[in-house]
């Protein structure tokens, strides 16, 4: 799954704690050289940063704009405590956007929607 935003890096890590059992993938000294080789010197401006742990992997892509419109396309996620999920969240920098009975809309830090049941 590709993830268009506008810092790879630290939505990478946003969503690498969020998962569990997810984690930003390692840079060996080979995709370093690669960085470099294109102009890029520190990982954190990497443009293309992987976030694996299971199925789905998320690559998170930059791109120039900003989100704007809802998203096509979203993850839901499980949790035994719902409100603990929320308070766990949060604290990690997603928004709540909205509050049902047995699930919660949140914002991850660029304002990707997704869903806690």
């Amino acid at each position: 799954m590709v993830i268009d935003c506008r810092h790879p890096a630290s939505l990478a890590r946003f969503w690498a704690a969020a998962l569990d059992g997810y984690a930003v993938a390692p840079y060996d000294e080979e995709e370093l050289a690669r960085l470099r080789a294109n102009g890029i010197d520190d990982p954190e401006d990497d443009p293309t940063v992987l976030v694996e742990g299971g199925p789905p992997r998320l690559f998170f892509q930059l791109v120039p704009e900003r989100k704007i419109v809802k998203n096509r396309l979203h993850l839901d996620l499980r949790a035994d405590d719902l409100d603990a999920e929320i308070v766990r969240l949060t604290g990690l920098g997603a928004t709540v956007l909205a509050t049902y009975d047995d699930w919660v809309v949140l914002a991850d830090p660029e304002g990707n929607e997704f869903c806690v049941f």
